[in-house]
């Protein structure tokens, strides 16, 4: 293509040109005409010759345009000339020249719309510009006009306008400075009324305007003034609220509330007034104590005021002990009263709270706000427990209990101690304590209710000196019984050797004081290791007493949560029995005596609760009231199931039902006659419950046996011992029919000789044994509905029973199928 460009120039012909600047040359180029285009193409064609001869065009003819064709071919010519020669070179030039026009031509004619499309399109653009030129001039025109137009003054103008609307923001930002700067004087004022929510509001309102204006130096400064402001505001709310723990008063409090909420702080808060309430009860006490101290030394030795309250009490003298008791329960119970109107205004607010947040609230608030709350409000009910409950104390006393019997008087009632004589008070003395009502009002007023206006009930105490005194112990002469009454009594009957007073050990006695002190309880049961025989109800009660009272960590985890903390605080190690009480003594029947005055000491102290229930329920603040009835239905009405438990230890050892098993063991079943009488295992088993019987005569000579507990204790030695015999004969290998007869005649001897030791009626277990005896004169089809009917017996005891006792009088096929509907009954273990 280059080659053709450059004989295009040549011979005089151009490109298409490549810029505007070229735009005349292109006016004038010429184009050649249809004539010349037709008879190029006429022309014979050949391709391939015609490449040729353009290929055999030499390189020079390509060269620049100042390159002259002319004298390059002249100076080619020979010395001696030949026309010839000349001719044919002179007629392969015009072959060439033919070749490359029209080569020429036909590039020429591909080219050419595109050609013509071009330069209409560089028309066009020329006649834009032409256009573009005239805008441009047009605008240039207006312009000129503009600026004369528009004067320097009315710039003025406007730059005047602008400065004052400078000012006048800037005038604004002075006047808050200004005001910014006297708001301390007006927060001190705030602070004196106790407006402690409107001066944080202040405050905070200001920290937000210095925050705008601190590109001011004189702002910086004041922000870090507001902050020390606001940290003061926060130390003189805690002194606020410390004054909640001896006077409360609920516009006072309702305002440190407000306050703490709008400081984000009412978790911290709720810390605070705990921590208050815990340093009120020492501050006060210690006063009170210090102050009789001081009075009976007859000086005020600064030596007292350095003493530990425990060690200060110690110089308590006898004569000032009551009235000191007295004040300290007066200025004690101010301090509960303050706690307990606490807990009402925010359950109170927790309410109303509630109900406004159902109105309507964003998300986020409110569940923040309802965490809170039940921050604030378990918070509450764990210092509630700290402040009335005594664990370690009762602990310490389970610890060191030697489970020996309370000597007190037949008659012995809660009522007769000191603690309870304001419930004596108010009782009509013609109603029986079991059908007295607490108040004869139509609402029931709590105590705090009572007194919630003014006064103080230990004042009223303190006006029956008559009373004081308290006599609940049994005489000597308190244990003696007639001799008619013991020849009516009953054999199972261990309880008439003693006066029928109340069973009960120190412990359970100073649990009941401290109920009569507080007016409150959480009871803590000894956990048995016969849990075997327990209802899932007392199973439940026992393990939540386990998780909520009872510490099982060795050390308290540093990590640990807030609320984690707070619950281990108001629990207690488990406590050990006593190295005293010994219950592995087969002589005093493990212990029977110890297990006896606990267990029943337990079910007395339950019964109390019982007695005690519709006064507690109606002193009880209303927060507490559901833990209280939770209390009786799920604790205090499982007491006396504790007694299976317990005394199944004791039945399942005071019996040698291992000895009897070998005993059977020995037995030839096989035998072809019917025996007149009956195996010695049968009198090795009789003995066992002659021993039974008399060491429990033994021990009750030590603790009185109520009639319910030896019941129990012998329905679970002839439960166990009529078990073993079952399992007895389900050990046999060979057995007859005369065997058969055999084992219904050792049953029926033993069943005589029990039922003249014991009242138990019927016996226990008795038809557990006849019914698997009888079971081997079924028949194959009555076998196999009684084997679906009688899940109470075990896999081993049923198989036994198809293999060798029916196995006299059924075919083997019979016998496997009875074995396969054994095995397809999912048998509960016994």
């Amino acid at each position: 293509m280059q080659k053709i460009k450059s004989l295009m120039t040549r011979q005089g012909l151009k490109s298409p040109p490549e810029s505007l600047g070229d735009l005349g040359a292109v006016e004038s180029l010429r184009v050649p005409g249809k004539e010349e285009f037709r008879e190029l193409r006429e022309q014979p064609c050949d391709p391939q010759a015609e490449q040729e001869l353009i290929n055999s065009i030499e390189e020079v003819y390509f060269s620049a345009d100042s390159f002259d064709i002319v004298k390059y071919e002249l100076e080619k010519l020979p010395p001696v000339l030949n026309l010839q020669e000349l001719e044919e070179y002179r007629d392969k030039l015009k072959q060439q020249q033919a070749a490359v026009s029209k080569k020429v031509a036909d590039l020429i004619l591909e080219k050419q719309p595109a050609y013509v499309k071009e330069l209409e399109r560089v028309t066009s653009l020329q006649t834009g510009l032409q256009l573009a030129a005239v805008i441009c001039t047009n605008g240039r025109r207006h312009l000129n006009i503009a600026k004369e137009g528009f004067t320097q003054a009315s710039l003025g103008l406007l730059a005047n306008q602008r400065k004052r609307q400078l000012l006048i923001g800037l005038l604004k930002s002075l006047r808050t400075i200004k005001t910014l700067q006297r708001t301390d004087v007006r927060l001190s004022e705030m602070l004196e009324e106790e407006d402690y929510p409107g001066a944080i509001q202040l405050c905070l309102e200001c920290q937000k305007a210095a925050s705008t204006f601190k590109h001011y130096s004189c702002i910086s400064e004041l922000n870090s003034k507001l902050q020390d402001t606001l940290e003061q505001i926060e130390e003189q709310l805690d002194v606020a609220l410390s004054k909640i723990c001896k006077n409360f008063d609920i516009n006072h409090y309702t305002k440190v509330q407000q306050a703490y909420r709008l400081l984000g702080k009412t978790q911290t808060a709720m810390d605070q007034l705990h921590m208050h309430f815990t340093q009120a009860i020492h501050n006060t006490v210690f006063q009170v104590v210090l102050g009789y101290v001081e009075l009976c030394a007859g000086n005020t030795d600064t030596k007292f005021q350095k003493l530990q309250y425990k060690d200060l009490c110690t110089h308590v003298t006898p004569d000032s002990y009551i009235p000191c008791l007295a004040d300290l329960c007066k200025a004690l119970w101010e301090v509960m009263l303050s706690y307990y109107r606490t807990m009402e205004w925010h359950e109170k607010h927790d309410n109303e709270d509630t109900a406004s947040a159902s109105e309507g609230s964003s998300m986020m608030g409110t569940e923040e706000t309802n965490f809170d709350r039940g921050y604030v409000k378990k918070k509450l009910e764990h210092g509630l427990t700290r402040i009335w409950t005594r664990l370690d104390e009762l602990r310490m006393f389970l610890e060191n209990e030697t489970w020996e019997l309370c000597p007190v008087k037949s008659n012995f009632s809660i009522l007769q101690l000191h603690e309870f004589k304001f419930m004596e008070q108010s009782r009509s003395p013609s109603v029986s304590p079991s059908k007295q009502p607490v108040s004869t009002s139509s609402k029931t007023v709590t105590l705090f209710e009572q007194y919630c206006s003014g006064g103080n009930p230990f004042e009223i105490q303190a006006n029956h000196k008559d009373e004081e005194t308290e006599d609940v112990l049994a005489s000597n002469g308190e244990t003696c019984v007639s001799r008619e009454t013991l020849k009516s009594r009953k054999k199972s009957d261990y309880s008439l050797n003693k006066v029928n007073a109340p069973i009960l050990t120190n412990t359970t006695l100073n649990v009941i004081r401290l109920v009569g002190v507080s007016g409150t309880c959480e009871c803590s049961q000894l956990e048995s290791t016969g849990l075997g025989l327990s209802s899932s109800r007392l199973r439940t009660t026992l393990n939540r007493i386990q998780e909520s009272l009872i510490d099982l960590e060795v050390s308290a985890d540093p990590t640990a949560t807030l609320t984690a903390a707070e619950e281990r605080k108001e629990k207690v190690p488990s406590p050990h029995l006593s190295h005293l009480v010994v219950l592995t003594s087969g002589d005093t029947l493990y212990g029977l005596a110890e297990r006896v005055v606990a267990t029943e000491s337990l079910v007395f102290l339950a019964e109390q609760f019982e007695f005690l229930q519709p006064h507690l329920d109606a002193v009880m603040p209303a927060v507490k009231k559901p833990f209280l009835q939770q209390f009786y239905s799920q604790t205090v009405s499982t007491a006396s199931e504790l007694r299976k438990p317990i005394y199944w230890i004791v039945a399942g050892k005071a019996i040698d039902y291992e000895q009897m098993l070998l005993l059977m063991a020995t037995v030839k079943w096989d035998v072809k006659e019917i025996m007149s009488q009956h195996n010695i295992y049968v009198d090795a088993l009789l003995k066992e419950f002659e021993q039974f019987n008399r060491r429990l005569s033994e021990v009750s000579k030590r603790v009185r046996i109520p009639l319910p507990v030896s019941n129990i204790l012998w329905e679970h030695c002839i439960r166990l011992a009529n078990r073993t015999i079952v399992e007895g004969y389900a050990n046999v290998k060979k057995c007859s029919n005369e065997g058969r007869a055999l084992m219904q005649l050792d049953f029926q001897q033993f069943l005589m000789k029990l039922e003249k030791l014991t009242d138990i009626r019927p016996i226990p277990d008795k038809e557990f044994v006849e019914t698997y005896i009888k079971a081997y004169y079924l028949t194959e089809n009555d076998m196999e509905r009684w084997i679906k009917e009688h899940r109470e017996y075990s896999t081993k005891q049923l198989t036994n029973l198809v293999n060798v006792c029916l196995g006299s009088h059924i075919n083997k096929k019979a016998r496997q199928k009875l074995l396969a509907a054994i095995d397809d009954i999912d048998r509960p273990k016994r």
